[in-house]
């Protein structure tokens, strides 16, 4: 059987090797072992722990994951934690009493969940981590995108609009270790440059109202912003809501990700430069294709998708790679309307 799995790792890039050694501080990554392999035709419980759902982009993801896992016989748990770590450490505890046959985590904060996820893998149960890396654990698999391109293409495209050299980070929560990802994709594409970051700060909670009260700090200081890149849309549009109300009559060239519907609407109408679209329907889909495949101890592998291995303080973790997509008022149609991710009625209704 390892020699078959081996042949095939590399043959079609199966990412999940069975049995690495953890003395050697490797990332475990064999699936559960049940005591008999389940019937394709058994129904499967999968539980999804989600840091919270008041974020567009999240409630998108959860429903396409629900829908993929139900046609390939799973039935879902949904875990909200309203963006607090002591309650999704709870539901994931409950998760565990539930004995669910795989769990998927979108951790609020990356080294917050490490004993929970430490306790599932000891039950035998497989995590992967979705979209967001989970620190000093043995998950068996990471699933995202590629966040450190999200912050190079948001610094490239940014060069392109502004010849100004003050830029303003307002990222999300400094846990969120797709915050740090991104930073280290600007740093990368601006180090050559004139550009300097004058400020970063981290929306705690994404608390759009911090950002929204930061942005008018910044307009009230001494160093106007000549840019602003921001970690999601919905920072983007509190920061734009800011612009209109103190300086109506200047603009400044303002980026997010997630290509929400109103950061989609902003392109068009010229108050928001662009967006980053990040391919979530792929994303989500593919999470609950290889939740169920760990389940079941079936091959999980890369889906013609980008694969290698990120250290996450545990050991070297199997990681697929997504890649985003830049989305301006030239390529919107193309990305945004001719996908199906926002329909064109809603896009330019205003």
């Amino acid at each position: 059987m390892l020699k078959k799995f081996f042949r095939n790792l590399l043959i079609i890039g199966v990412i999940l090797p069975l049995c690495l050694s953890c003395q050697k501080k490797e990332a475990s990554v064999s699936v559960r072992q049940p005591s008999a392999k389940a019937n394709v035709n058994d129904r499967l419980t999968i539980g999804f722990s989600i840091d919270t759902l008041a974020i567009e982009r999240w409630q998108r993801d959860m429903d396409v994951f629900i829908n993929k896992a139900k046609e390939m016989g799973a039935d879902v748990i949904v875990q909200n934690a309203g963006n607090n770590i002591e309650e999704q450490n709870r539901q994931l505890m409950y998760l565990l009493e539930r004995n669910v046959d795989a769990v998927v985590v979108l951790p609020k904060d990356a080294a917050s969940i490490t004993e929970s996820v430490q306790k599932l893998r000891a039950k035998g149960i497989p995590v992967i981590s979705y979209d967001r890396l989970t620190l000093n654990a043995d998950i068996n698999l990471y699933l995202t995108i590629d966040s450190k391109k999200v912050g190079e293409q948001m610094a490239l495209e940014m060069l392109r609009h502004t010849d100004g050299v003050n830029w303003y980070l307002i990222l999300g929560p400094e846990e969120d270790y797709n915050m740090t990802l991104i930073k280290d994709g600007i740093d990368r594409m601006i180090k050559d440059s004139q550009v300097r970051i004058n400020h970063i700060f981290y929306t705690d909670g994404w608390n759009y109202d911090l950002s929204y009260q930061e942005m008018v700090r910044i307009l009230k200081s001494d160093t106007f912003p000549d840019a602003i890149i921001c970690g999601n849309d919905a920072v983007a549009a509190s920061v734009i809501d800011a612009i209109n109300r103190y300086y109506p009559d200047t603009h400044i060239p303002v980026c997010g990700q997630d290509a929400d519907i109103s950061a989609c609407q902003y392109i068009i109408q010229g108050k928001q430069e662009f967006t980053i679209y990040k391919p979530i329907i792929q994303l989500a889909e593919l999470a609950a294709k290889c939740a169920v495949k760990l389940a079941r101890q079936d091959e999980v592998t890369n889906s013609g998708y980008r694969s290698s291995y990120i250290e996450n303080g545990f050991g070297r973790i199997p990681t697929i790679w997504l890649d985003p997509t830049y989305v301006d008022k030239y390529n919107l149609d193309k990305v945004i309307i001719e996908s199906g991710f926002h329909s064109a009625a809603s896009v330019y209704k205003n």
